[in-house]
């Protein structure tokens, strides 16, 4: 089991990098972007950017994956895998830290690894934009996404597929070009996920049009069971579900202690901040608002927090079911609303190459990302 020393550690190096990559994206702005400078050449491969967790990479991932390769054969495979802080859009700690997660990725075929938006300390609008202005930055061909079919579905990709903007409005889904009422009701996460990414796609003015890739989602894969099984350090049970590359790094990762990391988190860190930090720094933090750093405030003054579930339950349910563990991670690293907006603005001034397959696969999407020259990239760093 990784021990509270190994979290603190990699919370505190990615601090350090997130301020790093923030006063660096803030100097470019204020310098302004040059364009790069490439060789322009036509005959570069197509970039196939895909989104994906890979908490941990499992046989559903792998399928779109494989899917995305076949359907574009000379394509240049791309993963984007959320960094910073390592916790998820629905604010939970990743299993695998995600170097570790990269090495998987390329282990089962994909030519390059980017580090992708803190995720966990974003609301889902927030990081959805990183995202889709990452897919910009990289000069994306296409974007694979696995989707579960259902009734009336269909129509919705029809659209997006089409180039249009898809917004979700309350129990509807609106075409953002004709604004048709396409499908009455709400999505469930992963489909809600692809409408997300065409709506912030068609906010940043970037031309998506025959540039996703859909793919049906496969059965027979539990992210909950796989968990739990991680959990158990009992990977015989799900091994029919993950790739053989899954296993045997997740195995070396659990016998080396470091996973599983989804169970933990440095509570030592959000005690002390829901305990200690005034009104006026409570109420800069990210998701925080006068009623949620009131309430805090009145529960410690009846009674300091002593633990990570006493904090949890004075933390109101928010917009999105979510919501309390995304506010756990906010408290867990202290970064503010106004920074993190300031960091979307000038996102992804700085492309982290987490892993590659080799040194002419690194050299090459380095080229593609300047073609033409990129007024989004300020440089691409491999460490």
């Amino acid at each position: 089991m990784p021990s509270i020393d190994f979290l603190k550690e990699i919370q505190e190096n990615d601090r350090k990098t997130f301020f790093r990559d923030f006063e660096n994206s803030k100097k470019y702005a204020e310098l302004g972007f040059e364009e790069a400078s490439s060789k322009k050449s036509s005959n570069s491969r197509p970039l196939i950017a895909d989104f994906t967790e890979y908490s941990p990479l499992h046989n559903g991932h792998f399928h779109c994956m494989k899917t995305a390769k076949e359907k574009i054969p000379n394509g240049l495979f791309v993963a984007v895998v959320p960094g910073l802080f390592e916790r998820s859009g629905r604010g939970l700690p990743y299993i695998l830290h995600r170097r570790t997660r990269a090495e998987i990725a390329i282990a089962v075929g994909a030519d390059i690894v980017v580090e992708g938006p803190p995720m966990g300390i974003m609301g889902s609008g927030q990081y959805s934009l990183c995202l889709t202005k990452m897919f910009q930055a990289l000069n994306t061909d296409f974007i694979p996404r696995g989707y579960r079919p259902f009734a009336g579905y269909e129509k919705i990709l029809e659209r997006i597929s089409l180039g249009h903007g898809v917004a979700p409005k309350p129990y509807k889904i609106v075409d953002m070009d004709t604004k048709e009422v396409i499908y009455n009701g709400k999505l469930e996460e992963d489909n809600y996920v692809i409408v997300s990414f065409s709506k912030s796609l068609k906010k940043i003015g970037f031309d998506f049009k025959d540039k996703f890739i859909f793919v049906p989602r496969i059965e027979g894969v539990s992210g909950t069971l796989i968990r739990k099984a991680c959990s158990e350090n009992n990977l015989d049970s799900v091994k029919t579900m993950l790739p053989s590359e899954t296993c045997r790094i997740l195995e070396r990762e659990i016998n080396e202690d470091r996973a599983p990391l989804h169970d933990l988190r440095v509570e030592e860190h959000i005690i002390n901040s829901a305990n200690n930090l005034p009104y006026e720094d409570l109420i800069k933090l990210n998701f925080f608002n006068d009623k949620l750093a009131n309430e805090l405030i009145f529960k410690r003054e009846e009674k300091p927090f002593e633990s990570v579930s006493e904090i949890e339950n004075s933390i109101f349910y928010g917009f999105s079911s979510h919501f309390k563990n995304r506010v756990l991670s906010i408290l867990e690293t202290r970064i503010n609303a106004e920074m993190i907006s300031e960091y979307i603005d000038n996102y992804p001034s700085t492309v982290r190459v987490l892993n590659y397959k080799n040194e002419a696969v690194l050299e090459e999407f380095k080229e593609k990302v300047f073609e033409n020259g990129n007024k989004f990239v300020k440089n691409i760093v491999s460490d």
